[in-house]
C-alpha cells in the first residue's frame, strides 16, 4: 500500500471516528433534553431548580408528587424502554443483514401481544403475571423462529418469512381474543397492546433496568463480532467470528431486552424498527450502530410520548404515535428492497 492511500484511509478513518463521535454527542444531548423537558412541562410547569431538588429528595411542595411520583417514572421507564427496543431491534437487522429483521416485524413483539391478551382476557392474570407471561411468550416464540428458520446456518431472508408468518397467526389469534372480551377486559387489552407509558411506576421500571444491565453490555461486547456478520457468514467466519455462537448470544440477549420492554408498556409500534436505520444513516458506514440505535431509540420513545401528551387535542398513547411515524418508512423501505434489495 502506497504511503498516499494509506495517508487517505487513516483520514477517512478519522472522519468516521469524529463524524461518529459528533452523532452521539447530539443523540445523548437530544436525550437529556427532552428527558429533562418530559420533568419540567405538564399541566404545571414546575422550573429546572424545583425539578432537580426532588431527585435530590428534597420535599418541594406539589413537584414532589407531580414529579416525583407521576413525570419521573414516566420518563424513566420511557427512556429504559427506548434504549432496550432500539438495541434490540438493530441487533436483528446488523446480524441478519436485513432492515426487515426488526422485532417488530418478525413476531417477537406480536408473540408479547398475543400472550398478554390471552392473560387479561382469558386467564384474569395480574399486571405482573402478564408481564412475566409475555416475557416467557416473547422468548419462545423467538426460539421457534430460530429452529425453524435453521438450515447450516440462519439466513436473514429465511427467518423474516418465517417470522412474518408467525407474526400473522398470532395477530389473528390476538383479535379472536379480543373480539371474545369483556368491555374492561378489552380496555385494558387495547391498552397494553397500543403500547403505553400511562400510569407508570417504580414497579416497571426494575426489572427493564435489570434487563438492560444484564443485557445491554452483553450485546455491546458482541457490537465487533456482529458488524464482522455484515460482511457475509464466509467472511467473518474467515476472520474468526464464531457465527452461531455470536448468533445464538445476539438473539438470547436481544430477545430479552424486547420482551422486558415489552413486558412494562406493551409492543411500542416500530421504534425497534426505526432507530437501526436511523443511526446508520447518522453514523455513517463502519463500526456497530449499536449504541447510537439505542441513544435513537430513546429519543424516539421519549419524543412520541411528549407529543401525545401534548401537541394534539386529545391524549394518545404513545405507540400510536410511533405507528404514525413507523408506517410510511415500513412502505417505502418495502419499495426499496424489492427493487434493489439492501441492508441497514
Amino acid at each position: 500500500m502506497s504511503t498516499t492511500t494509506l495517508e487517505a484511509v487513516t483520514r477517512g478513518r478519522v472522519r468516521r471516528a469524529r463524524r461518529r463521535q459528533a452523532v452521539l454527542t447530539v443523540l445523548a444531548v437530544a436525550v437529556s433534553a427532552i428527558f429533562a423537558v418530559s420533568l419540567m412541562v405538564g399541566q404545571t410547569f414546575y422550573p429546572p431548580a424545583d425539578v432537580l431538588a426532588v431527585i435530590l429528595g428534597e420535599t418541594v411542595p406539589g413537584a414532589s408528587f407531580t414529579v416525583g411520583e407521576l413525570r419521573l417514572p414516566r420518563a424513566v421507564l420511557a427512556l429504559l424502554t427506548g434504549l432496550c427496543f432500539g438495541l434490540g431491534g438493530v441487533t436483528f437487522q446488523t446480524m441478519l443483514r436485513n432492515p426487515l429483521a426488526s422485532p417488530d416485524i418478525i413476531g417477537i413483539s406480536s408473540a408479547a401481544g398475543a400472550a398478554a391478551s390471552f392473560g387479561i382476557i382469558v386467564l384474569d392474570l395480574s399486571d405482573g403475571e402478564v408481564s412475566v407471561f409475555a416475557i416467557v411468550a416473547a422468548l419462545g416464540v423467538a426460539i421457534v423462529i430460530y429452529v425453524l428458520s435453521f438450515k447450516d446456518g440462519v439466513a436473514g431472508t429465511r427467518l423474516v418469512l418465517i417470522g412474518i408468518g408467525i407474526a400473522a397467526m398470532l395477530n389473528s389469534a390476538t383479535s379472536y381474543i379480543l373480539d371474545q372480551a369483556g368491555q374492561w377486559d378489552l380496555q385494558a387489552a387495547t391498552r397494553w397492546l397500543n403500547g403505553s407509558l400511562n400510569g407508570s411506576t417504580w414497579d416497571e421500571v426494575v426489572p427493564v433496568l435489570f434487563a438492560l444491565a444484564v443485557f445491554g453490555p452483553v450485546l455491546l461486547g458482541q457490537g465487533r463480532n456482529l458488524t464482522m456478520l455484515q460482511l457475509g457468514d464466509d467472511t467473518a467466519a474467515a476472520l474468526g467470528t464464531r457465527l452461531e455462537r455470536t448468533r445464538l448470544i445476539a438473539i438470547v440477549a436481544a430477545v430479552g431486552l424486547i420482551a422486558f420492554a415489552t413486558s412494562a408498556t406493551g409492543p411500542i409500534a416500530f421504534v425497534a424498527f426505526l432507530a437501526g436505520p436511523i443511526a446508520a444513516r447518522l453514523v455513517g458506514p463502519g463500526g456497530s450502530f449499536l449504541l447510537p440505535a439505542a441513544l435513537v431509540g430513546a429519543l424516539l420513545v421519549l419524543a412520541a410520548d411528549f407529543l401525545g401528551q401534548f401537541a394534539f387535542d386529545t391524549r394518545f398513547p404513545v405507540g400510536v404515535i410511533t405507528g404514525v411515524l413507523g408506517a410510511p418508512y415500513l412502505i417505502f423501505l418495502l419499495i426499496r428492497t424489492n427493487r434493489a434489495g439492501g441492508s441497514l
